[in-house]
């Protein structure tokens, strides 16, 4: 991303695309340099307990509050339903990935050579930004879509036909595509970035980020179980996306007992001078 002096190119189309695979290889040399100085050594993190502790919340989840939430379907007050319609938009990926992914597109067509050393610091930093979302609201996305299609879980919305656990594997109909929740994990996945980003926040992340995939319950287009699965994938993804930026030296650096911490060359907001 931070490249070294070239040969001016020309804006022409030409010119344009020639810097956009110019830059796109020195990203690639980069990230192949580092990665074979940098030994793959992990912080010692107690994957399985946390794994335990989300299939636990999903369990208790599904045996309390499925059903209810089943039953209580379409008795939600007028203004509640609205208010839950309008939040749980804010679960959609494109809200994430579609602004990440045309950043992405502008740095790699940027001519890094014309711009100051403070400005190209400030435009890395966002571009790193936007490769963490790209890289774990996308992956969470395309693994849920996976499981969900193929666990395939009736919604809360058909709960008077299918009950509270009916499953259609691989029904590849939106009807039975409930287990895992999608905004859910997308937001699991936000709340894990915001984690990384922000630690000593991470209970405002949760309080917003929580509220949000709940949306899906009140919608009807999900039970608790699904939201709370949902959450804790992409949480992981973005958790597990941490650590291999903080094995690049991208936004993070790495540490050997605990997850990676922010690097304080990494601003989204140029200093003062």
């Amino acid at each position: 991303m931070l490249v070294k002096s070239r040969p001016p190119v020309t804006n022409s189309l030409f010119g344009i695309g020639r810097r956009s695979v110019d830059n796109f290889r020195d990203t690639l040399r980069i990230a192949r340099r580092r990665v074979a100085v940098r030994p793959a050594c992990y912080p010692n993190i107690s994957w399985w307990a946390w794994g335990l502790v989300w299939v636990f919340l999903t369990a208790a989840a599904f045996v309390r509050f499925d059903t209810p939430a089943g039953v209580a379907h379409g008795q939600w007050s007028a203004g509640a339903a609205r208010l839950a319609e309008f939040f749980t938009q804010f679960g959609l990926g494109g809200w994430y990935l579609i602004p990440s992914a045309l950043l992405l597109v502008a740095a790699n067509l940027t001519d890094w050579r014309s711009l100051s050393r403070r400005a190209q610091m400030l435009v890395y930093s966002w571009t790193c930004l936007a490769f963490l979302v790209l890289s774990a609201v996308g992956l969470s996305g395309l693994t849920v879509n996976v499981l969900k299609y193929a666990i395939g879980r009736a919604r809360p919305l058909y709960f008077q036909d299918f009950g509270v656990l009916a499953l259609h594997p691989f029904a590849f109909d939106a009807r039975f595509a409930g287990f895992p929740s999608g905004h859910a994990t997308t937001m699991g996945a936000v709340f894990g970035i915001l984690l990384l980003l922000f630690p000593r926040r991470w209970y405002i992340a949760l309080v917003v980020t929580g509220c949000i995939a709940s949306t899906r319950i009140f919608v009807g287009a999900h039970y608790p179980s699904d939201t709370v699965a949902g959450f804790g994938l992409g949480c992981a993804f973005a958790l597990a996306c941490g650590l291999v930026f903080a094995r690049l030296g991208f936004i993070f650096r790495p540490t050997t007992s605990g997850l990676p911490v922010r690097k304080s060359s990494f601003r989204l907001i140029a200093p003062e001078k």
